[in-house]
């Protein structure tokens, strides 16, 4: 009986999370990489950058990797290029983008000099590769940015169709229709397994239309008279054309603020996919020439994010740009899950000094770019696949678009619900899970440094935000192994010292009692033993009385 070779698919990223979007898929010695995402830290990571994918299991494989290819540009699917790709890249790894995420691919990696240069081959809608055993044809899909491809590959087990992120869009702006006669058209090619989105999974209906987003943005044009401060993500192309276009036919100059912002406009712009007249843009610092009524700023910032332009404006820390009484404010985006607290604090300080506040849950002034219940099952009826991985989303956002597929006929043990780290093994008859097999944990980027914050460093951190930190200096005579006057104390984000002597003076007592008893008959000491002892009793103490638990760092100095 000839043995079966399955098809493994492997989720580095993306599953049970939003964003740091990684895929491999797996036949016998050939690799082949779908996108490579960062995610933003959590609040509880305190000096983190980005969190990236655990590529450790492609370390000794280099050589297996056939190319890598991008769906879009946004950063959860292409952000963690920089950090990443020294480790895969070799000058003949084939890389393949279309225009748009190129662009944003080359100017990203522009910001790390000391990166190899990549050659990112173009592809487009209708495009067809072919990299080793794989056969990759790519169709256009709407999302809120240009260029999106979900991808048809045909693979020694069967036809699999990536949705990329997606959503159904009759009247899209600055994009053409879903295309959906080019999906009925695979469809008929028989698709083995569908890959689709599921960010959108447990939002009823189907997502609102950018042409309505339009509309309601057109009506706040229509009825502000001073100033308008337009934030949104850098990355949403689409939504950033809309409000340069609504600025142009209200007779408002543009202003734009924030570095990611200014960069992706140049791109797009450059390439095509952002229109604007000439004499549209102006610097900040011209902001003053012109009347209220005929300023538009578009900046970044919608997500109360302490570094970005709004966050920066709305706490007077912007060198040009000052909140008054007639600004109107709106945040084109919804509210990321975790940063809730920041855009509440963001919105009353705006409102503190005057200007008005538009966001998305007083009107429709943002579109996500994910299909919801209807648009997924639309999907699913179209392809009619055998079998079936919802992707991209929490564990939740999976399960619910499992349900959905179960609601359009197909099988139960035809629908796999995995998670990062697990294989999903393939062939024509059977899908099947091995889960966490690969290692999939996160990878933190702190300034220069990947991965060199781990859970321990990551945890001292969280206990000096916590609690604060105590340093204990005793100096111990080698001779008699007693301590020399009286242990110095410093303690930073723990108590204020000068209103803490009681507790000092019973630590002092405290740390030379451990130090007497540790080592009190002189001669050789386990001084490891002995930091160990003041570090535990001395937490012990200063829980008892505070409650608080901070990092304790006794210095044991022998003279």
């Amino acid at each position: 009986m000839k043995k079966i070779t399955n098809l493994r698919i492997i989720p580095l990223g993306g599953l049970s999370e939003v964003g740091r979007n990684m895929m491999l898929l797996e036949y016998k010695n050939s690799i082949l990489i779908i996108d490579m995402g960062f995610r933003m830290p959590e609040e509880d990571m305190p000096g983190i950058d980005y969190i990236v994918p655990n590529i450790s299991y492609l370390q000794n494989i280099q050589k297996n990797i056939l190319g890598i290819v991008f769906t879009h540009g946004h950063y959860d699917h292409i952000g963690a290029v920089p950090y990443l790709i020294g480790k895969v890249w070799r000058p003949t790894l084939r890389i393949f983008a279309s225009p748009l995420t190129r662009g944003i691919i080359f100017k990203r990696q522009g910001d790390f000099p000391n990166l190899p240069k990549l050659d990112v081959e173009e592809i487009k809608n209708g495009s067809k590769i072919q990299l080793g055993i794989f056969k990759i044809e790519f169709f256009r899909q709407n999302h809120n940015i240009p260029d999106n491809l979900g991808l048809f590959i045909e693979t020694p087990v069967g036809n699999i169709l990536h949705t990329s992120d997606f959503k159904f869009d009759s009247h899209p702006v600055n994009d053409l229709p879903t295309d959906f006669q080019k999906l009925y058209s695979l469809a008929k090619r028989k698709i083995l397994l569908l890959l689709s989105d599921s960010t959108g999974a447990e939002e009823d209906g189907h997502s609102l239309s950018e042409k309505t987003i339009e509309e309601n943005l057109d009506e706040i044009f229509q009825h502000s008279y001073g100033r308008i401060i337009a934030a949104t993500f850098a990355s949403l192309i689409n939504r950033i054309q809309q409000i340069i276009t609504l600025s142009e036919k209200h007779g408002r100059k543009v202003c734009l603020e924030g570095y990611s912002m200014k960069t992706n406009v140049e791109i797009s712009r450059i390439l095509g996919y952002v229109k604007a007249r000439s004499g549209t843009f102006i610097k900040a610092k011209e902001i003053n020439n012109y009347h209220d009524s005929k300023i538009t700023i578009l900046c970044t910032g919608a997500q109360g994010e302490g570094s970005a332009i709004l966050m920066r404006i709305a706490i007077k820390e912007h060198p040009f740009i000052h909140l008054k009484k007639g600004d109107s404010v709106i945040l084109s985006s919804s509210v990321i899950p975790g940063n809730e607290r920041t855009v509440q604090m963001l919105k009353d300080d705006i409102l503190r000094q005057g200007a008005k506040v538009f966001h998305y849950k007083m009107m429709d002034i943002h579109a996500g770019g994910h299909a919801q219940k209807e648009e997924l099952k639309e999907m699913i009826k179209i392809i009619k696949p055998k079998f079936f991985l919802p992707i991209h989303g929490q564990y939740s956002m999976l399960v619910a678009h499992s349900e959905l597929a179960k609601e359009m006929g197909l099988p139960e043990k035809n629908i796999v619900v995995a998670e990062n780290g697990d294989i999903i093994n393939l062939n024509q008859k059977r899908i099947y899970l091995q889960k966490g097999l690969i290692s999939s944990n996160y990878v933190m980027v702190d300034g220069l440094g990947i991965g060199d914050v781990g859970a321990v460093v990551l945890r001292d951190r969280q206990m000096l935000a916590k609690d604060g930190m105590f340093v204990i200096v005793a100096v111990v005579d080698k001779t008699t192994g007693k301590v020399r006057g009286s242990p110095d104390i410093i303690s930073r984000g723990f108590v204020y010292l000068r209103e803490s002597k009681e507790l000092l003076r019973e630590t002092r007592k405290r740390v030379i009692n451990i130090v007497d008893k540790a080592a009190g008959s002189g001669g050789a000491v386990n001084w490891i033993y002995v930091k160990d002892e003041i570090r535990n009793k001395i937490g012990q103490f200063l829980f008892s009385k505070t409650q608080r638990r901070p990092m304790i760092l006794p210095v044991v100095i022998e003279v």
